[in-house]
C-alpha cells in the first residue's frame, strides 16, 4: 500500500478497477496517509487482542480509495468490535445491538455517495442482528460489512456465541454448548450477498488485500475476519492459522487458479460427485484434475461448498469466495424515484394533505 493516494474506482473490484476513474464528485486527487485516519481516542482493547491488527490494516488501506474522510462512515453495533468507529478519524455511529446494518441501509438510501463500512462481531451480527444482516445482504445495500469472528462473546466476558463450536464450555454453557454453530459465509451466500470473503487477523498482508477488495466492491459485502480473543477464547483458530501449519491447513483462493495447498504445493481439492475431497498430487492426479476457483460464477454453488469446508476435514478457505455485480439497493431506489417524477412530476405535500378523505374540524 502507498501513502499517496491515486484516484481509483468506486465501482467494481479487482485489478481492472484500480485504474478506472473516480466519479466526478471525487475526481480530485485526495492525498491522505494512514495517520490521517487515526483518531485522537485512546485505543482500549485488551493487550494482544486481534482487533488491533484489524484496525491497523483498515487504517492502512483507507487512503487507497480516494475518498475524503468526511465522505466515509463507520457504523458499529455492540461488542468489542463496536469501539472501532471511535478509532477511525472519519464520521461514525455506534448503534444499538445488532442494528448497524439498519442504520447503514438508511444512510446509503439518503446519501449513496458515501462509503459506508459496518463493523460487527459474531454475536452482534448473527444473533440479535441476524435478521438485519440477512436483509441488507439480499437487498444488495452498498455497504462493506466486516464481521470479527472470535467464536465467543468477549465484551460480556465469555459466553457462547452463535459461532461457538458444539461442546464449547463457557460461562453460559458450563456443560458445553449443544447448539449447532452458524457458518457465517454460508449465511451470507444464502442471503445473496454479492461479495463474500474471509481473512485472518494475524495474516496482515492478506487482510489488507481482502479489505481493499471489499472497499472496491459495489454492493453488499460480507467479510469474515477470524479474530483471536486472547482473554476468553485464546487460540480459537490457532490449529490452522499459525505460521508453522497454515500452508498445510488453509486454502488460499485465487480466481481462475486450481485449488492447490500445502507447504510443498502437493495437495489439492477435487470434486467427487457433489462433494469436495482432498487429493495428493502425483500418482495419476494432476493440477488438471483439481477444482478451479471461480469467484465470479453467477450461481453460488462453488462458493457455498467452500464456505462449509473446515479443518480438520479440509483446509480452511481464505480469500474471496464470491464477487458478482448486481444493481444496488440505492440505485434501484433512485430509479423508482426518477420514474415517479417523470410520470407524475414533483410532488406537492400541501395538495396531498388536502386531498382525498380529509376534512376541516368544526371549531365551534
Amino acid at each position: 500500500m502507498t501513502d499517496a493516494t491515486i484516484p481509483t474506482a468506486r465501482n467494481g473490484d479487482g485489478p481492472a478497477a484500480k485504474d478506472a476513474p473516480l466519479s466526478e464528485a471525487n475526481a480530485a486527487v485526495i492525498k491522505l496517509t494512514r495517520k490521517d485516519f487515526v483518531s485522537d481516542q485512546e485505543v482500549r482493547w485488551c493487550p494482544g487482542c486481534g482487533d488491533y491488527s484489524i484496525l491497523a490494516q483498515t487504517q492502512k488501506v483507507m487512503p487507497d480509495f480516494g475518498y475524503a474522510r468526511e465522505d466515509i462512515v463507520f457504523i458499529s453495533g455492540i461488542g468489542c468490535s463496536g469501539r472501532l468507529p471511535y478509532y477511525m478519524n472519519t464520521f461514525g455511529f455506534h448503534t444499538i445491538h445488532g442494528r448497524a446494518p439498519t442504520l447503514a441501509t438508511g444512510l446509503k438510501a439518503a446519501r449513496p455517495d458515501l462509503m459506508v463500512w459496518v463493523i460487527t462481531g459474531d454475536g452482534d451480527a448473527l444473533s440479535i442482528g441476524g435478521n438485519h444482516v440477512l436483509h441488507s445482504m439480499r437487498r444488495n445495500v452498498d455497504i462493506k460489512l466486516v464481521m470479527f469472528n472470535n467464536r465467543i462473546y468477549g465484551l460480556t466476558k465469555g459466553q457462547a456465541s452463535p459461532t461457538s463450536e458444539i461442546g464449547k464450555k463457557t460461562k453460559s454453557t458450563p456443560a458445553g454448548t449443544i447448539d449447532t454453530p452458524v457458518m457465517p459465509l454460508s449465511i451470507a451466500l444464502a442471503a445473496e450477498a454479492t461479495f463474500v470473503a474471509r481473512s485472518v487477523d494475524t495474516h496482515t498482508e492478506h487482510l489488507q488485500e481482502t479489505l481493499e477488495r471489499s472497499g472496491r466492491h459495489t454492493g453488499s459485502c460480507f467479510l469474515e475476519v477470524l479474530q483471536n480473543c486472547n482473554i476468553f477464547n485464546d487460540g480459537a483458530f490457532r490449529g490452522f492459522t499459525d505460521r508453522e501449519v497454515r500452508e498445510d491447513r488453509m486454502l488460499l483462493l485465487k480466481h481462475g487458479e486450481p485449488m492447490i495447498f500445502g507447504k510443498d504445493r502437493d495437495k489439492g481439492i477435487q470434486l467427487n460427485g457433489l462433494h469436495p475431497e482432498v487429493v495428493q498430487l502425483g500418482g495419476g492426479v494432476s493440477e488438471a484434475d483439481l477444482l478451479v476457483h471461480d469467484e465470479r460464477a453467477e450461481d453460488p454453488y462453488l462458493a457455498y461448498m467452500l464456505s462449509r469446508m473446515w479443518w480438520p476435514d479440509f483446509p480452511v478457505p481464505v480469500g474471496v469466495l464470491r464477487s458478482v455485480d448486481r444493481p444496488t439497493h440505492d440505485q434501484l431506489l433512485q430509479g423508482q424515484i426518477d420514474d415517479a417524477l417523470a410520470r407524475s412530476g414533483p410532488g406537492d405535500l400541501e395538495k396531498l394533505l388536502h386531498s382525498g378523505e380529509t376534512w376541516i374540524a368544526d371549531r365551534a
